[in-house]
């Protein structure tokens, strides 16, 4: 996979098959979700690709990307205010904001992510930054600053949990539908029914709108 940071804005996602021969943009899951502050230049993001889970059966390839979140009210009326950098998961069908890496305070410029893979004591996932400085400070260089994002990676786990549970849920929908002979190729066959499976909705409401179960 590739995100690029495009003249207009929005990052967009491309995804090779043949080892990078060849890329297509991943229109319809990934490309142009993510995007600059509106009327602000862009930051470089942290991107990262891995294969995270509890075991080996429970391990899924992901991405890992590090972008700054703004708040509606400070994209309209400030846009000298400071976005707040967060870490989000994907595995190309659904995204989570995973939470917070620096602080609503620090002006991030940049930042970049680091994945260490191993048994539960060595492994690990880092986040660098560059911090901008304010007042006085702004002719000298950036700062840099790194983050051990032991609770962040603890979090990945969890949804990634979660995800795979679901996944066995909605796989199982079809199984007291189907009828002896129907035909192999139908969406209920194996495997099928969860591929590009972007959410769930059940009888789980928050108020009046439904929630996604993963």
């Amino acid at each position: 996979m590739m995100m690029t940071a495009c003249d207009d804005g929005r990052r967009r996602v491309y995804e090779s098959g043949d080892k990078g021969k060849s890329w297509t943009e991943a229109l319809g899951t990934l490309s142009r979700v993510w995007g600059n502050k509106r009327g602000g230049s862009g930051v470089r993001s942290g991107f990262i690709t891995a294969t995270i889970g509890n075991g080996d059966e429970d391990n899924r390839k992901v991405m890992l990307v590090t972008l700054p979140v703004y708040t509606e009210e400070v994209e309209e009326e400030n846009e000298n205010e400071k976005g707040e950098l967060h870490l989000w998961l994907t595995d190309n069908a659904h995204i989570v904001d995973i939470g917070p890496v620096s602080t609503d305070e620090e002006n991030v410029n940049a930042s970049s992510l680091l994945y260490k893979s191993g048994d539960s004591n060595e492994e690990k996932l880092i986040a660098l930054y560059e911090k901008k400085k304010s007042g006085e400070e702004t002719q000298s260089s950036p700062g840099m600053v790194s983050v051990l994002l032991t609770e962040q990676l603890k979090r990945v786990k969890d949804v990634l949990a979660t995800w795979k549970k679901v996944d066995d849920i909605v796989s199982k929908l079809c199984l007291s539908s189907t009828t002896e002979g129907a035909p192999t190729t139908s969406d209920c066959s194996a495997g099928k029914i969860t591929a590009g499976l972007v959410g769930f909705l059940s009888g789980n409401f928050s108020e009046t709108t439904w929630m996604d179960e993963y």
